[in-house]
């Protein structure tokens, strides 16, 4: 059933509340104080708690709020002997569901067990499709391997956890981040993104805590960091690999302890963010150099999502194509484009370095300069298409073009070019080229490019005269 941890100072209810959640079938966990109460959340995940609103220490309203900043999701039911309309509204601001006044009935007690228990399943199962909606529409690809990474952002995102995100420039780690955010229970608060090679490393510790007026030249007012401005959202902190040493410092210790110091302040300021961290270098290796924290790395790899290069999954290209056409002919004021194969074919060709973002500057370019109401190959530019690819009026044949003679002239000229560079030694000469010794031998002797000079050095000399322009070996090539 649920795990139902049961906060009271008075050892009889608790005993009470143990005995009939457990005939209930749950499995219940019974504290005498919210600092214990506290304890247990940190480790386990809880359904449901129950708690005194009046206790010794700290009060049932503020175990109520300490805990949603744990699992902002686990509601919570109050009980207390001075019930009031204030103190009930007080403690459904930080999860109570429901208050009973002391004595209650065990029957009413049940009841709002039930009913809090199956508002926590409805709003799990709204998180999880909101969580499948949001990585289908921002995750594009039908492959499979981006069905796994959808798989995994649908999993991670209902949680707290801190998520790494790696992968290539370009592949989508920040559209991957901005669906964990959407899934998750935070998704009412705000999403701050930071690219940490962006900001120079002086004003990173400001950006990300913010200052007290007079902390140094400038600083004319107090200001709040981006790390405050995330407060029960999602700080996502793009190219980690870049953030200094000393500040990796102070990172760790908000995951640690969950608490700031603004630049040149003294007090420290609880946070309530989740962090999830992006980067395309290997962290592993700047580990290995000293330039990035091991016990850091830890902390952000609690689940790691490894984004896929375009190249290997080009069959996800064709409805990346049609996306980017789509939302750019809208932004043009134009009808979306047709599609043509001719388009597609060189795109699945391409390799990509540049991967999702390369392909979406390429289609913006195509939809612009077409023209008409279909997308053809014309309008790409000429390293995407290729010299396969090329309109055929881009190649001179020339009248009387001869295939077979062309290709002997260049394999004869090419010869002569290792050979000189070689000194004249077939064997260097062969291997330069790729060639085995045999074959080269045979068209070296076919092209008269043996006899003189010993191994042929010299006939190759003269071979080079008789052809236009130099032939470059080796590494000019």
């Amino acid at each position: 059933m649920a795990f139902i941890l049961v906060v009271d100072d008075e050892p009889g209810i608790r005993e009470l509340l143990r005995a009939v959640l457990r005939g209930d079938g749950h499995r219940v966990k019974v504290v005498a104080s919210g600092k214990d109460a506290l304890v247990v959340f940190a480790k386990e995940a809880i359904d449901l708690v129950i708690t005194d609103l009046s206790m010794p220490g700290m009060s049932g309203t503020e175990l109520l709020r300490q805990a949603s900043e744990i699992s902002p999701d686990t509601p919570g039911i109050v009980m207390t002997a001075f019930g009031s309309k204030e103190s009930a509204i007080e403690a459904m601001r930080h999860g109570a569901v429901n208050y009973l006044e002391k004595p209650f009935d065990v029957e009413e007690m049940r009841l709002h067990v039930r009913r809090a228990l199956a508002g926590r399943r409805l709003s799990n199962e709204n998180r999880r499709l909101r969580a499948r909606l949001s990585a289908e529409s921002d995750l594009l690809g039908r492959s499979q391997i981006m069905s796994e990474v959808r798989a995994l952002v649908e999993r991670v995102a209902p949680t707290d956890s801190s998520v790494l995100i790696t992968g290539e420039s370009g592949t989508g780690k920040e559209i991957a981040a901005r669906a964990i955010h959407a899934a998750s229970t935070r998704a009412e608060g705000p999403f701050v993104g930071v690219n940490c090679g962006a900001i120079p490393a002086e004003l990173l510790e400001s950006e990300l805590f913010g200052h007290v007026k007079g902390a140094f030249t400038g600083a004319d007012r107090s200001r709040r960091g981006l790390v405050e401005t995330a407060e029960a959202g999602t700080l996502f902190l793009d190219e980690i690999g870049d953030m200094p040493l000393e500040m990796q410092i102070k990172l760790l210790r908000i995951l640690q302890e969950r608490r700031i110091r603004r630049v040149g302040g003294i007090d420290e300021i609880p946070v309530n963010v989740r962090i999830v961290t992006a980067t395309h270098q290997d962290l592993e290796s700047y580990i290995k150099d000293g330039r990035f924290r091991e016990d850091l790395y830890y902390r952000i790899n609690v689940i790691r999502i490894q984004m896929p290069a375009l190249r290997d999954r080009a069959e996800d290209i064709p409805e990346f194509v049609r996306h980017f056409a789509q939302r750019f002919a809208e932004r043009m004021g134009r009808e979306m484009p047709t599609v043509t194969p001719g388009f597609l074919t060189p795109l699945t060709s391409h390799r990509w370095p540049g991967n999702v973002r390369e392909l979406e500057n390429v289609i913006e370019r195509a939809v612009a300069l077409s023209t008409g109401e279909r997308l053809q190959a014309e309008s790409l530019p000429e390293e995407i298409l290729g010299a396969e690819f090329l309109p055929q009026a881009a190649i001179d044949l020339g009248e009387g073009f001869d295939l077979e003679q062309h290709m002997e002239g260049e394999r004869r000229r090419f010869m002569a070019a290792a050979l000189r560079a070689a000194g004249g030694v077939q064997t260097k000469a062969a291997h330069q080229l790729g060639m085995t010794f045999r074959s080269f031998r045979y068209f070296a002797k076919k092209y008269a490019l043996t006899g003189k000079g010993g191994e042929g050095g010299a006939a190759a000399e003269e071979v080079l005269e008789e052809l236009e322009g130099p032939v470059k070996t080796g590494p000019e090539i």
